[in-house]
């Protein structure tokens, strides 16, 4: 197995240390696909993400840690270990080493500018009743999301879950700006009557005329 990159960040001294000696990873679930199969494969099957069964022992909880402890922002996993919980009813399901808050909390230091993981995180925060910490995920999932329509559009999703049509909207007009075609979260806003159209974008400044020519004076003063 590939050697795992050095790693001193924490997430806590009670969610446990990123990296910690024999692991595989951690690696980065958006950039290093190369490195994803081999836990997937032998962890995070179908199966074990439907919660059906585990893959390495009876209940799916300690595949899904190996998994967030292998690839911390996991986005699929996140969301395993979140609905494990709510199934459970526990906030630290059987087989996972740390609470379902604790995994969103490594996910985030291992990645701050994972906005998905900040969508997902939000989620949960919200059906804690949660509700101005998970705005807050979604005004740094803003941040993250830079030009990015696909992201924008799914963050005004997020915002109208939460109640927040203020917000929903911007996301909404931003993902327009940005060329983003979808129209689901617009009918959304539209049944609740939250929705406006985006001011018509300003037209073009004109551009000043040239100035006129110099007369033709002689481009010297002319000897005395």
């Amino acid at each position: 197995m590939a050697a795992a990159p050095a790693i001193a960040q924490t997430a806590g001294s009670s969610c446990g240390p990123l990296h910690s000696e024999g692991q595989y990873g951690p690696f980065d679930y958006r950039t290093d696909r190369d490195k994803l199969p081999i836990v997937l494969g032998a962890h995070f099957t179908p199966e074990v993400e439907a919660l059906i069964r585990g893959k390495t022992s009876a209940r799916p909880g300690t595949d899904i840690d190996y998994t967030l402890r292998a690839i911390p922002n996991n986005h699929r996993a996140l969301m395993a270990m979140m609905r494990l919980g709510e199934k459970e009813k526990t906030p630290q399901p059987v087989g996972s080493r740390y609470s379902v808050q604790c995994w969103f909390e490594r996910a985030i230091t291992f990645r701050p500018d994972d906005a998905v993981v900040r969508m997902i995180y939000s989620t949960y925060l919200g059906k804690q009743g949660r509700l101005p910490e998970a705005n807050t995920q979604l005004e740094l999932a803003t941040v993250h999301a830079k030009d990015n329509a696909f992201t924008h559009y799914n963050i005004g999703l997020h915002y109208f879950d939460l109640k927040s049509y203020d917000k929903a909207l911007a996301q909404a007009h931003q993902a327009m700006a940005l060329g983003f075609g979808q129209t689901e979260l617009r009918d959304q806003l539209q049944r609740v009557g939250k929705w406006t159209e985006p001011p018509p974008a300003p037209a073009p400044s004109e551009v000043p005329p040239a100035p006129a020519p110099a007369s033709s004076a002689p481009a010297v003063e002319p000897a005395k």
